[in-house]
């Protein structure tokens, strides 16, 4: 055997470890099984595993299950793990055994590992992977638990913040512009005006929206597997083991965790990671709404809609010279699309939970933190590279809306859809300003008609040319 391999043994037989591995012979069988991808399970995963790990030691001390110095020793490997660590020692594939068990024997193995060469030497027993690491404790149960968990540490502590900042960013370039009147536009067509803050702040309440989507789903994420052991009958675990370990693990996260209600429910199906996918996906196509929206209000800027410049960022071709892209609207876009799809991806895997266990787990964890940096990162690109720092072209906006023929909607009311119709064609036809024809084709005199059809009233929304006394009435 080469010097670069060692010998481990395991109840299948012996496998040969690499020499500066700290994980054993059960991860090394996953890594030969398992040569899929170039995906393994996410860090801030691997970190929820290990406080479950660390609190389950603490549990089964505080209930005499594991002695004093074990306990210490694992608690202190959990405590000691450095980012490369996480880089290096967990390489077990994501396309693996369904219920995860590699990667939870991948955590074992290297904490059982840390954990006895933290032994004093006048300690005999060496730990356990199995025995002691995974003490009162299935696969199973490890990792639904390290789903909910570390779901709800990155949505509360990562994608929510993100919404907020969007939300914020919005709502102040709204303020900024608050008193330019644009046109409305319906199927891409110009419609009856509306103001730039209308437009924003109904952008600020999507992304509002999105955020308690997700608030709503946190106390779900809470209730853990943990404790159910292999099928959710707590084989193995003592009978305090669930609560106290959600005490403890609570106290170390931050967050107010507790037993499922039903350890079958949690152990067999994934619903609740299905609906935090379904959350995320609408998400996902707020952002797509946003970002498309900028794109077409940039648009141009001589032959496209052109009300907006976004902020130069970077060349836009390699061939045409001075051509600038609106790039974070397009990266946006594409995370959009990825979330969209990561969704299918959970619904499959949400519905494989055959009898009293799901077995797609590894890849329900991976895609739903995938999808939730994205959505984090993107709508903080959104915010900093796009929403701040978009500049208006008045000058085009105002020449736009003087021209837009659907102002004459606000004549419905006095002269009747048919007239204002006929006034709208005309308008188009000549291209000519709807004030001009409306004129020339009504009795009502130019005075009034500025009243009625002044772009900023329309926006203001209500019955203005009924009510003689608008401006009065409001």
């Amino acid at each position: 055997m080469s010097d670069q391999f060692r010998t481990e043994q395991d109840s299948l037989g012996s496998v040969e470890v690499p020499t500066d591995a700290l994980y054993g012979a059960q991860t090394q069988r996953a890594v030969n099984n398992f040569p899929v991808s170039d995906y393994t399970l996410p860090i801030p995963f691997l970190r929820a595993m290990v406080s479950i790990k660390r609190a389950a030691a603490e549990t089964n001390r505080e209930l005499g299950l594991l002695s004093e110095p074990a306990a210490r020793a694992i608690i202190d490997a959990c405590d000691g793990l450095t980012p490369e660590i996480y880089a290096h020692q967990f390489p077990v594939d994501v396309f693996q055994t369904g219920s995860g068990t590699s990667t939870n024997m991948n955590v074992n193995e290297v904490l059982a590992r840390i954990a006895s060469d933290h032994l004093s030497d006048d300690v005999e027993e060496n730990i356990g992977a199995n025995d002691h690491v995974n003490m009162s404790q299935s696969s199973n149960d490890v990792i639904p638990s390290a789903i909910h968990l570390s779901m709800l540490l990155a949505i509360k502590n990562e994608l929510l913040p993100a919404l907020h900042h969007l939300q914020y960013a919005i709502e102040q370039k709204a303020q900024s512009v608050s008193g330019v009147v644009k046109n409305g536009r319906t199927h891409l067509m110009d419609a009856v005006p509306v103001t730039f803050e209308q437009e924003l702040m109904g952008w600020a309440d999507q992304i509002k929206h999105c955020g308690a989507r997700l608030e709503s789903t946190l106390p779900r994420l809470s209730e853990l597997a943990q404790g159910g052991t292999a099928v959710g009958t707590g084989l193995n675990a003592h009978p305090e083991f669930a609560t106290l370990f959600a005490q403890k693990l609570s106290a170390r996260c931050g967050v107010a965790l507790s037993p499922a209600d039903n350890f079958f429910t949690a152990i067999a199906t994934q619903d609740t990671a299905v609906e935090v996918s379904g959350q995320l996906k609408t998400c996902a196509v707020a952002l797509m709404k946003l970002a498309n929206d900028l794109r077409w209000m940039n648009s141009g800027p001589l032959a496209g809609i052109g009300e907006i410049e976004l902020p130069s960022l970077q060349p836009g071709s390699s061939i045409m010279p001075g051509k600038v892209n609106p790039v974070i609207a397009e990266s946006v876009a594409m995370i959009a699309a990825r979330v969209m799809g990561n969704d299918t991806t959970v619904t499959i895997a949400g519905q494989s939970g055959n009898f009293q266990l799901n077995v797609m787990l590894p890849l329900i964890a991976h895609t739903l933190l995938e999808s939730i940096q994205l959505l984090g990162n993107g709508a903080k690109l959104l915010a900093d590279k796009a929403i701040a720092g978009f500049s208006l072209k008045q000058e085009r906006i105002a020449r736009a809306l003087s021209r837009n023929p659907i102002l004459v909607t606000a004549l419905n009311p006095i002269i009747g859809y048919e007239k204002a119709a006929e006034i709208a064609k005309t308008a188009y036809r000549t291209g000519r300003p709807v004030l001009d024809v409306a004129e020339e084709m009504t009795d009502i005199s130019r005075e009034r008609l500025q009243e009625i059809l002044d772009p900023a009233r329309l926006a203001e929304g209500g019955i203005i040319g009924r009510l003689g006394q608008n401006k009065d009435a409001k």
